[in-house]
């Protein structure tokens, strides 16, 4: 039995919208990056229960053995045991990429944050319009 319950967040944890103010994408990777934080979570679980049940359908193939059943029921659930390890070691993949972009995205908000901070800074406190990055660039 699974105790997985569907989330009821959006499919995106940041909208692509086009928004490309500094607070806006910090704000962006921010969410994206807990949202990576939390499935790594959720996954290092789901690994877990995947790694038990596969333990135990070894102990039950083995309990079949021992009560002399019949041998298919014993190669069925090996079958099983089997299926559930290399489940595992595939969520277990996931898992990682997931933290790996996780880490990622905290430190590419680091890093904008250190380039960009400033500069959104001092825009934000001038009661004058300033021009947008890339005007000069003409």
């Amino acid at each position: 039995m699974s105790d997985l319950t569907p989330r009821s967040t959006s499919a995106a944890p940041a909208p692509a919208d086009g928004d490309n103010r500094y607070k806006a994408v910090q704000a962006k990777l921010d969410k994206l990056g807990k949202a990576m934080d939390d499935a790594t979570l959720e996954l290092e679980g789901l690994r877990r229960s995947m790694q038990n049940n596969a333990n135990d359908a070894g102990d039950m193939a083995q309990d079949i053995a021992n009560a002399l059943l019949d041998p298919k029921f014993v190669a069925l659930t090996r079958a099983v045991e089997t299926a559930l390890d290399g489940a595992t070691r595939e969520v277990r993949t996931l898992c990682d990429t997931a933290q790996e972009t996780a880490d990622l995205t905290h430190q590419t908000r680091r890093t904008h944050a250190r380039l960009y901070g400033a500069l959104d800074d001092i825009r934000s406190n001038r009661k004058e319009r300033t021009p947008k990055p890339g005007f000069f660039n003409r």
